[in-house]
Parts: structure tokens; sequence; C-alpha cells
């Protein structure tokens, strides 16, 4: 468990806390979303403060030290301030303002998403911003919230290959997530 602002040193407490500050930053998130939110770098480094700012002081910023999970290393925490300059650079920022296609929408959200968890640029709450983002993705162009439970325990495991084959640049995977979780 990392060490956090309220002390807290029951799991169950830390997860509830950090459920609940997710849910405050959709809130507040979709409440101030308008026509012209960029979906950039800064944007992605508020919805991280803004949902876990309450528990952790790196909240808001980028990671410092290096992950691994499941035997898969993250890129290291010394590149990441070039990797996030190039992926805002080369993903985020020519992001249309408008989309007229669902399948386009469908495609940069998979493809923005797919990059987000290759990369976890944060300590902690990676999935959960890069789900965040895709929702506020497709809110923005009057769609609802992605249906994520539909990924669930079963379909767990293809979208962990999703992810990594995102990273070999075959997005089809993480296309055909989106697809199914994208709300009807």
């Amino acid at each position: 468990m990392l060490p956090n602002l309220l002390g807290l040193t029951d799991l169950r407490k830390v997860e509830l806390s950090e459920a609940e500050g997710f849910l405050r930053a959709e809130i507040m998130l979709y409440d101030d979303l308008e026509d012209a939110t960029s979906f950039d770098l800064d944007y992605l480094l508020q919805m991280h403060g803004l949902a876990l700012g309450h528990l952790y002081a790196f909240a808001g910023k980028l990671r410092t030290v290096n992950l691994s999970k499941g035997g898969f290393n993250f890129p290291s925490a010394k590149f990441l301030d070039e990797t996030m300059r190039n992926f805002d650079q080369l993903m985020l920022r020519p992001l249309p303002e408008t989309y007229l296609d669902k399948d386009e929408l469908i495609r940069d959200i998979a493809l923005v998403h797919g990059e987000l968890l290759f990369i976890h640029p944060f300590r902690e709450g990676n999935g959960r911003t890069a789900r965040l983002l895709a929702d506020m993705m497709a809110q923005k162009q009057g769609h609802g919230k992605l249906r994520w439970e539909q990924v669930g325990r079963v379909n767990f495991d293809a979208y962990i290959n999703a992810v990594q084959q995102a990273a070999l640049d075959n997005r089809a995977p993480m296309e055909a997530i989106i697809r199914s979780v994208f709300p009807v």
C-alpha cells in the first residue's frame, strides 16, 4: 500500500477513498465539459489530480519511479516527460473538437486509451484515469459513458492483450473492445 495523505492503513478504506475521488472528479469534469474542452496533457494531469489529490501527494504529476506489472515493464520514469510530451503532441492535441463519424471517435478513443495504458504515466490510478478520459471523449460528442463493466473478469485478459497489442501498433484489439463497450 502506498503512503497516503490521510494516513489510511486499511486497504479497503484506501480503495474506497480512491473510488470516491474518481467519482468526484468525474462529476466535476462532466459539469465543466464543453465543446471547447481540449483533452491535452494539462487536462490529463488535472483529471488525475482531481481524482487522487485528496489522498496522494503525487496526484496530478507524472511518476518518478519505474513500474512493472505481471512481468511487464512500463516505460522508464526517466523518459516519461519526453514520452508524455510526444503523446500530447502526436495523439492528444490533434484530436478534433467535433466528430462527424462515430467510428472515427471510437478509433481515436482506442488509440488514446491503449497508448495511455501502455505508458502508465502515474504512480497509481492509470487505468481509472484512462477510462475516465475515454468517457469524457465520448460524452463531449454527445454519447454516454462507456460500459466498462462489460469488460469484467471474463474479458479482462482480452483487455490486457489489447493494451499490449496497442504497444506493438496493432490497434484492432483495443478498437474492438472500445466498440463493444461504446454506448448504443
